[in-house]
Parts: structure tokens; sequence; C-alpha cells
């Protein structure tokens, strides 16, 4: 007879994304609930929780070649060791090599320390060298005594330094990544599969996943530390290509779940379009025109319009939602017009009651302001269907605010709102059984760098030309020394006719200390411009208040508006030709531009003066001079995508979106091409991977973008 066949026992290999960080040793609970912070819940998790710099200990490093900012290994023998009583007890030790003096410097240390670095040790220690007051010095450096004899060997390779949190160290993550990277070389792939196919990652020239982590936590110590740093060496942008391709493959995902849901099909016959189109002040431009075009295709289709309108600054964003809503409101269907803030929200409502009053369309105002027995009745009418369009705050996400029959929810600024409320806003549609389409629009404009990775999931449209009669602003940066030749400006101006504001910025977060600057700024501006009628607007105000006096600059009864950044978006004043902006270098480019859009508005040429407050730090003074060279807000935004990075951009805290753990929006922006076409081809060819990818770097942010 021939032999039984051999039956293999062994439990198969489970996946390191299925396996909790809990089931290494020296991992409890509460260990558990500290990693959590660093985002680490599994042991794939770890391993992708790379390090953000590189330590070498490979060698040990002649006292005499230290420089200030060095950081390295050196040995040597204790020459002295003593207690100094200055205005901080410390512990000093001088250590020699033959090569130079080397202090080591404690400010927290006890009787056994001082023991430990007696006069005649030879140590081995490791830190940053930094000058002291006799010579090259290390304070608080890592060190080892050597036993007579012995000698301990030396790093084979770099060593990691870890993003961290409290009660998480690195020599706890070194240790547990030790455990992590054994279980990883024991199991192979069965454990950590690379769902990047074979023949990808020859044509992009990937390494493989398992041997690009091993790397990047264990580098040899010929590696090139500059690639690491700057994140091109091939190992880390093997990570980052396969973090890229997972968001882009679940924002489409994400498009495709949109699409299966259902939503009206508005498709009246425009007379109402046409009537609002025709007996508008001013004939729209080509690119608005073309936007409506493309607003009026997506709302025919049975599935939700997703839709990212982005425009520079005044370039009649507005008309275009309210195009939009004419549609939905002619198929007899109700819209939603969401702002930031309840002076953006006002501005909209101004705007949209000038507009569409004469049609007969029953507009209603829903914010924090509206209380009592007025907002019951507003929301009773809005709920039976008799208000058309509802123009708010986020008050509009509030629970008792009812629709019937809501079919287009138009989002301005949408990066200032969290997703929750977003989503919420989506939500009220669905008493109607379907959803609402969605029309986003920003006035920062979205590079397209950024536009490509974030924004995969919506269709997009570019207002790319401002309507006739709006002037160029011409930008200047001067120091705040030259504040009373400002001053003698504004005077010149108001004296012409024109009217001015007066922008007042903190470097500290605080609204009451950003109002008590404005309200100090117009005290003084009044003192010294007794002859102008001077007013003031900030975010401490009354809603009543702010519009009474946004309303009394817009009629000319005041000449220099003095307010805090809340005038940022949505104000609309033709004559005034005039900004000045104190503490300019306080604020980013997208901000800037935005309150520079404030003037140049109408037909007379227009000035901005940027006052910054010296002496000024390189990155501040390239943001001025951007500013000063372009009013393109599309250039502007790529180079303040380059400065500040997307998360600011975008609201990342907000947005859930772009946290990315290994990828860099502008270090990996050229891997966007050929991201687009992998997540194309992983489609088509190898749909079982396209989820793993997901759930490996996305997991349940994903539903975020169905906002």
């Amino acid at each position: 007879m021939g032999q039984p066949l051999a039956v293999n026992t062994s439990p198969p290999v489970q996946s390191l994304q299925q396996r909790p960080l809990t089931d290494l040793r020296g991992v409890g609970d509460r260990v558990a609930e500290r990693f959590a912070r660093l985002g680490v819940g599994t042991v794939a998790d770890l391993l992708f929780h790379l390090p953000n710099r590189y330590q070498d200990r490979t060698r040990i490093r002649p006292i005499g070649s230290l420089r200030p900012g060095d950081e390295g290994v050196v040995e040597g023998m204790v020459q002295v060791t003593e207690v100094v009583h200055g205005r901080r007890r410390m512990l000093l030790a001088r250590i020699a090599d033959g090569s130079g003096l080397l202090t080591l410097r404690f400010f927290h240390f006890n009787i056994a320390l001082a023991d430990n670095l007696a006069r005649g040790s030879r140590i081995r220690c490791f830190g940053e060298v930094r000058a002291g007051y006799n010579g090259m010095e290390m304070v608080h450096p890592e060190f080892r005594v050597h036993k007579a004899g012995g000698q301990a060997p030396l790093e084979d390779r770099l060593t990691p330094v870890y993003p961290i949190c409290e009660g998480v160290n690195q020599p706890l993550l070194r240790r547990l990544l030790g455990q992590a990277l054994t279980l990883l070389s024991e199991q192979g792939e069965a454990a950590l599969e690379d769902y990047v196919p074979l023949g990808m990652r020859d044509r992009y020239r990937l390494p493989p996943l398992a041997d690009s982590i091993r790397f990047l936590h264990q580098p040899p110590p010929d590696t090139d530390l500059a690639s690491l740093r700057d994140g091109t060496h091939p190992c880390r942008v093997r990570l980052a290509f396969e973090e890229l391709l997972a968001h882009n493959l679940s924002l489409r995902h994400l498009r495709q779940q949109v699409q299966s849901n259902p939503a009206p099909s508005l498709e009246p016959g425009g007379a109402l379009l046409d009537r609002f189109l025709s007996q508008l002040p001013f004939k729209p431009t080509a690119a608005q025109s073309r936007v409506i075009h493309e607003i009026r295709h997506d709302l025919l289709r049975p599935w939700p319009m997703m839709r990212l309108l982005q425009g520079d600054v005044g370039s009649g964003k507005t008309v275009v939602a309210a195009a939009a809503a004419m549609i939905a409101v002619e198929s007899g269907y109700q819209v939603a017009i969401m702002a930031p803030t309840e002076l953006l929200a006002e501005q909209h409502l101004q705007s949209f009651r000038a507009w569409l009053d004469p049609l007969g369309i029953t507009i209603g105002w829903i914010a924090g302001s509206l209380k009592g027995k007025r907002r019951n009745e507003t929301l009773a009418r809005l709920d039976e269907g008799e208000i058309q369009i509802a123009v708010g705050t986020h008050a509009l996400f509030q629970e008792d605010v009812l629709f019937h029959r809501l079919a287009l929810v138009v989002v301005d600024e949408q990066h200032r709102f969290g997703v929750h409320q977003r989503l919420t806003l989506r939500e009220k549609s669905r008493a109607s059984g379907h959803f609402a389409h969605q029309l986003i629009m920003t006035a920062t404009p979205i590079p397209r760098t950024l536009a490509m990775t974030a924004y995969a999931d919506l269709d997009r449209s570019t207002i790319d030309e401002l309507p006739p009669g709006r002037t160029p602003v011409n930008t200047v940066v001067l120091a705040d020394s030259r504040r009373d030749r400002v001053i003698q400006r504004v005077r010149a101006a108001c004296a012409a006719g024109r009217q001015a504001y007066w922008v007042c910025t903190l470097i500290e977060e605080s609204e009451a200390l950003q109002c008590q600057a404005a309200e100090d700024a117009a005290a003084e501006l009044t003192a010294e411009l007794s002859d102008l009628r001077i007013g003031l607007v900030h975010g401490r105000m009354k809603s009543a208040e702010k519009e009474s006096g946004m309303a009394a600059f817009k009629a000319g009864a005041i000449d220099l508006l003095v307010a805090t950044t809340v005038i940022e978006v949505g104000v609309d004043v033709p004559n005034a030709s005039l900004m000045i902006i104190e503490n300019a270098e306080r604020l980013g480019l997208a901000q800037l531009h935005q309150l520079r859009g404030r003037v140049g508005r109408g037909s007379t040429e227009s000035h901005c003066l940027l006052m910054y407050h010296g002496p000024l730090s390189d990155n501040a003074r390239a943001r001025l001079e951007v500013l000063r060279d372009t009013n393109n807000g599309f250039e502007i935004a790529e180079r303040d995508l380059e400065i500040r990075g997307p998360g600011e951009l975008l609201g990342t805290r907000q947005t859930g979106m772009l946290q990315f753990r290994i990828a860099d929006m502008m270090r990996d922006r050229k891997l966007l091409q050929d991201i687009e076409q992998a997540a194309d081809e992983l489609l088509t060819q190898s749909p079982r991977r396209v989820q793993a990818l997901i759930g490996r770097w996305v997991g349940d942010k994903q539903g975020y973008g169905g906002v």
C-alpha cells in the first residue's frame, strides 16, 4: 500500500490586518488605548506607522569632529563629575576620547546617576550636540557605562524615530515593531498581502510591500538619508502610491454609491429660469452660462448631482446657484442654501430676494438669530412646502427643521462645515423617498493637484472669468511704520467719494480679542479721521447690528468700515475701492485673497494695502509677494498649497479626509496621473483587490465622501 497523504493540520495564517495589537507581548488594554490615539489598532497598523526620521548609531564619532546640531554616538573616559549650584542645580560630567572634550549636562538626576558617571568610567553616549559655556555639550544624552573588559556592540541598522503620544515612547514602539516585523518575516505575504499586482509594480518600479516596510523600519547604515527625509526613496514611494491609490478608489466607490441612490429628475420647461436670467441687471458671462448648462444636465438625471463649483472671488457663483434653484422650484421642489456665517447667509438672502421677489418666489430665513414665534412659523411654512427656498446657516441642520419636498442643497464655502453637519442636511430629503442634488461652492480655488485627490468623487465646474466692469486690484505691501501715510490715503479716497475697509487681525484665535482690536482701531481712526463717517462690524455683534452696519456701508452712509475678517466672504459694495489689512503677515494666502476680493467690484481702480509688522519671516514675505504679484486665484491657491499643505485649504480636521499616513499631497503629486491609470486597471482587471485596498488605508472614513 502507498503511504497515506500528509495532512496539514497547522492553523491558517491570520492576516496582520485582523490581528489586534494586544496579540503582541506587553500590550494590554491600557497600552492598546494609548496606541489608538496614534491610529494604531492592529499589528498591520503598527507596521504602517513609519518613522519620521532616523538616527545613526552605527558608528562612533570622534568628539573633536562634532559640530553644533550634530547627532551621534561618542565614547570616552569620564574626566570629572560635579554638581553645580546656580539658578538651577545640575550635574556636569566631562568626557574625553583623545580628540576632544565633551560636557554632559543633566538637570534631572539622582545619586545613582552621579555614581555611574564617576571619574575613570568609560561610557558611550548618544545625543544632539550644542555649543555650551566650555565647548561642545550634550543635554540629557542616552548613555551606557562599559563594564570592565566589556564593550556593547554598535547598532547594525539606522535607529528609527517615530511619531509618539503620551504613554507611548520610542523604546516601546521599537520593541513592539520588532515583534511585528518578526511576524511579517515568519508568515510572509499570507500575513500582509500585497494588493498591487506584480505587473503594476514592475511598470511603476515599485518594490514589494513587505520589503518596503522592513526597509523603512530598519534601514541599513549606507542608506541615502536625504531620500528618506524628502520621501523620494523607492520604498517610501511604494507605500505612498498604495495609499493614494486606495484613496482614489474609495472616492470612485463612493461616486458609484451616490449614483445608485434615487434623486428627483428635474426637467421643467425652463420658463422660470429664462424669466430669472432675463430680469437680471446684467448678462451672465460665458463661463456662468456654461456652468448653468452643466448643472441643468446633472439635474435631469435620476441620481443625485454631486458638483463642485469653484470660482474666484467675485466671479458670480451666487447667480449660478440661483439659476439651479429656479430649475428645482419650477419642478415643484424646495431648495436649501447654506452658508457658514450669518453675515454671508444674509448677503445671499438679500441677493435672492432682490432677484426672486419679482418672480413671486417665497424665500425663508433660518439661522440661530431666528427665535420663538417667528421661528415656529417659518418652520411650519417650510414643512408645508410654502417656503420654496430656505436660506440659512448651520441652523438648517437642526432636527426640527423639516422640508416638504427638498430636491437641491447648495453649500457655500463647504470646507467650513463639518462632515456630519453636511451629511445631516443631505439626509433631510430622504423623507421624500429620494436624495437631494448637491451643489458645493467655494471661492477658494482648489488647485488641480488637490482636486484630483480630494474631490475625485465630484464633477467639477469652474467659473474662470470675471463679470465685465470688474477691475484688477492693485496690491501694495508696506510696513506699519508708514501708518500715517496710509491714513492720509484713506482720507483722500473718501474725499473723492469712494469708500474703504480697514481690516483688523490678531495672531490669537480668540474672536473676542479680534473684536477688541477692531473696536480699538475704530476709536483711534475716529479720532484721526474726524471728518469721516466710520462704522464697525465684528463677529460678536448681534446679527441685526451687523446687518445694519453693512447696510449703511452699502448705502454710502459710512465712509470707512472697520471690521474683523468676518467680512472675508460675500460682502458686495461696488463703491468700495480701498482696503487696508493690518498685520497681513498673520493671514494665509487664501484668506488675504478673499479679503482683497471685497474691493474691485466696480469700475473704479481699486487698491489693497497689506500692512505688516516687521521683521517678516521668509514664509510671510513669500506670501505677501505672491499677493502683490498676482490676482489669479488659482495661481494663489497653488502657492498656498505649497506653503500650507492641503489640510488648511480643505479644513482637514472637519472633513475627515486627507489625513494621509504616508502620502504627502505636494511631495507625491507626480504620482497622481499614474494613480488614475492604476485605479482604472484595478477596477477592470482585479476588482477583488479594490475593496481590500480601501479597507487597509481608508477604513470607515469612506462614508464621509457621500457628503
